[in-house]
């Protein structure tokens, strides 16, 4: 049972933060920076991956789906692709491991292609959409 600090004032009984729950966010944000890979360089590196056909890159058409690195530097990808049989998959997947491995601090890459869910257009930055010319 969570630790809770009760206090009775003028207003009646008030029950104070669970202080437990303050302390695990503490350790969870601790655990973040001790990766040597930040979030953002990966997502950077990720920018260089382009779909030929459209000339945006991954995460602007919003094909990367998710990104976590763990204390060993190893990162995980999952993203999409446009429709279920592009050919250019293979392709995308090199090229997520070459600029992605480039980081400093990766020690490994991990790419996983899912279908669900299906990418849509909706997913999308606005950048992207602009230039695809959907409002």
């Amino acid at each position: 049972m969570a630790e809770q600090e009760v206090t009775v004032g003028e207003e009646g009984l008030h029950q104070a933060t669970d202080t437990r729950v303050a302390h695990t966010a503490d350790a969870g944000a601790q655990h973040q920076e001790e990766s040597p890979v930040a979030k953002d360089a990966v997502l950077e590196a990720l920018k260089n991956v382009y779909d030929p056909e459209l000339g945006i890159n991954v995460v602007d058409l919003g094909l990367v789906y998710e990104v976590n690195i763990d204390p060993a530097g190893g990162v995980d990808i999952t993203y999409s692709l446009t429709t279920m049989g592009c050919p250019i998959g293979p392709m995308i997947e090199q090229q997520m491991d070459q600029f992605v491995s480039q980081v400093d601090g990766v020690s490994e890459v991990r790419s996983e292609m899912v279908l669900r869910p299906a990418w849509s257009p909706e997913m999308m930055s606005d950048e992207a959409k602009a230039a695809l010319g959907i409002f």
